[in-house]
């Protein structure tokens, strides 16, 4: 088995090909994480490793967002598992599958930022336990207004890259997001609704010119290009 097979579950809940996470039906007992405006409480923070659930309370009054990192160098920058849009008095799960190692649990008030972060600890079982996958390897933000769009200038990734693409839009009319590869199919379609966010992981997988395509009703489309090689 390669080092990239572990399952990870990421906050898109609606895509049951890539969620773990908000299932309140997760088969072990969660670990309760109470985010707030100002901590980030990890009830456990010692694992051994397989899969582990956190089941994330805001207590907070600010929509929360809890990412699962791993080690990536010197930093905590590996998405291992995300559940997002955790309104203030929800609780949501999320899964993350953990080896050997550690990790930090980050909460992140207002849904920005790096986070605040809890370390914990994955020991024991077999040392020849394999890393996890990261979710996807990173974002790409765009942001639409009624005057323009922002994020999607001078996009640059390799061929096999799993991005996330966040479109946020802050426009009076739904917009949407067209991931388009070198030969001109429509690969994934993200579509967001006036002042609210949606996301989906796309994989790269073939060198050449792609395009994001941004439209929406009333609106002129706007065409980016996205470089992958």
């Amino acid at each position: 088995m390669s080092r990239r097979t572990a399952v990870v579950a990421v906050a898109l809940c609606a895509a049951a090909a890539l969620t773990a996470c908000g299932d309140d039906s997760a088969k072990a007992e969660a670990v309760a994480v109470t985010a707030t405006d100002s901590s980030c409480a990890v009830a456990k923070t010692s694992f051994t490793p397989g899969e582990a659930t956190f089941a994330v309370t805001n207590k907070g009054k600010q929509t929360t967002e809890v990412y699962v990192y791993g080690r990536q160098g010197d930093a905590y920058t590996q998405v291992i598992a995300e559940v997002e849009n955790v309104a203030p008095g929800l609780t949501r799960n999320v899964t993350a599958s953990l080896a050997n190692g550690t990790y930090e649990v980050a909460c992140k008030p207002g849904q920005t930022g790096d986070g605040i972060r809890t370390r914990i600890t994955v020991s024991g079982g077999s040392a020849a336990a394999e890393e996890p996958e990261a979710a996807y390897d990173r974002e790409v933000e765009v942001a639409v207004t009624a005057t323009g769009v922002t994020g999607a200038d001078g996009l640059i990734a390799e061929p096999g890259d799993k991005i996330e693409f966040k479109l946020e839009n802050k426009a009076a009319a739904t917009r949407s997001l067209e991931i388009v590869d070198p030969s001109g199919k429509v690969v994934a379609e993200i579509e967001a609704k006036p002042n609210a966010t949606a996301e989906k992981i796309v994989p790269l997988k073939t060198a050449g010119a792609w395009t994001l395509k941004i439209e929406g009703d009333g609106t002129a489309d706007v065409v980016k290009p996205l470089r992958v090689a």
